[in-house]
């Protein structure tokens, strides 16, 4: 009787998308269809609540302007329990977009406070601290022209270095990684902080212990495995893990804009 009137009253369909569905049925009237799941819609093409976003792309020229964003120091006390403590800070060249310096320094940090990197011996703590701060090396995240420039020796726009109290990572290696290194980007940028961290806490480079054994973090994994399996950590097993001092003639790939 309600739905008669209200039709006879001239409120349409209008009136009717009010009425519950259960007593249009019983009115003999036709069911509402569902609302349709689509990409307009924000159906089925919408992402889960709570996923997160990819990262965002990391870009950057071949000549960055030398400038860098520094970033703030740590809440948390030194990693480590005894030995010397180093304080460090971490700066990403402004002329890279798609990561912050801090965003760099969370992986920089969390790595060098992983139990398995150069604190679990007990010869150093290490302490992030903020600008401004009296650091003892600094890690920067670097175009390839200013590895160049803050880099001893050849400049092949390639590697990362240190140099004094520069630990110097090429941001197109740690884009790109490094062909046939045989794991994941990730554990690259692990190996790549503590080698040349390693190098600032005055590490030479060691030699594959024998094919199929991890190669120790000072070795040169960059450009070359040697029949040694990926490996980004100086303890493994709770244990240092070294080979022994040497490097391999290894040559740098030639600069082509796959490489830069």
């Amino acid at each position: 009787m309600l739905i008669a009137a209200l039709l006879l009253a001239g409120c349409g369909t209008a009136v009717l998308a009010q009425v519950p569905q259960e007593r249009a049925t019983q009115a003999g009237l036709p069911r509402a269809p569902a609302p349709r799941r689509s990409a307009e819609s924000g159906g089925a093409a919408r992402a889960p609540a709570g996923r997160p976003r990819p990262p965002a792309r990391i870009t950057y020229p071949a000549a960055g302007d030398g400038k860098f964003a520094v970033a703030p120091g740590e809440t948390a006390p030194p990693a480590g329990r005894k030995g010397e403590l180093l304080r460090y800070q971490v700066a990403v060249e402004r002329s890279i977009h798609g990561i912050t310096a801090d965003e760099f320094a969370g992986t920089v940090t969390a790595t060098l406070r992983d139990p398995r990197s150069w604190t679990a011996g007990g010869e150093w703590r290490l302490e992030r601290v903020g600008p401004g701060a009296r650091a003892d090396f600094v890690v920067r995240l670097v175009t390839p022209k200013t590895r160049d420039a803050l880099c001893a020796g050849a400049r092949d726009g390639y590697t990362s270095c240190r140099n004094e109290e520069k630990v110097v990572v090429n941001v197109a290696r740690w884009v790109k990684g490094v062909p046939g290194y045989g794991a994941s980007l990730d554990a690259y940028r692990q190996y790549v902080i503590n080698h040349e961290v390693g190098h600032r806490l005055h590490q030479a480079h060691e030699l594959c212990p024998a094919a199929g054994e991890p190669a120790p973090v000072m070795q040169q994994q960059t450009l070359g495995m040697h029949g040694c399996t990926a490996n980004a950590w100086p303890f493994v097993n709770r244990e240092r893990y070294r080979g022994r001092i040497g490097a391999y003639d290894d040559k740098v790939p030639p600069r082509d804009k796959g490489n830069l």
